[in-house]
């Protein structure tokens, strides 16, 4: 499950509100940890919004650690820990915490966001379903 959060670039085929996602830079700190630099669009019809986030990959301590670097919020993280359960099974954790920079912005698309994370996990499990051939 590690692999498939990971694969950011993916993200635009299933992730709901995602429209695009293009890695600017990647590069191995000397730790072993793989950070990229991303741009993200998300949209629901007309309303387009993009931003920029530092996603750090920590195979070691099976966590991705996502921080926001600009765009419409004033503040943006999330967080994900994975726990290997068996061979074909695994706990997620998944935290996240955000604010919009403008009030407007968040009465207009905060209770979009707020459904669309609800989603988010459903979203994850069927790629899962269709990349690992679980159903």
């Amino acid at each position: 499950m590690f692999n498939l959060v990971a694969d950011v670039e993916s993200y635009p085929k299933f992730l709901p509100l995602c429209r695009d996602l293009k890695v600017r830079s990647r590069s191995t700190l000397a730790d072993g940890r793989e950070v990229l630099v991303a741009d993200m669009e998300v949209g629901y019809k007309a309303i387009r919004e993009s931003f920029t986030s530092r996603v750090t990959l920590d195979r070691g301590n099976s966590e991705i650690l996502v921080e926001y670097i600009s765009g419409p919020f004033r503040h943006l993280e999330n967080r994900w820990h994975f726990t290997e359960l068996g061979p074909e099974s695994s706990k997620i954790d998944f935290d996240i915490a955000y604010e919009f920079k403008s009030r407007t912005l968040a009465l207009l698309v905060g209770g979009m966001f707020e459904a669309a994370f609800r989603k988010f996990a459903e979203a994850f499990e069927s790629r899962a379903d269709l990349v690992y051939g679980h159903a």
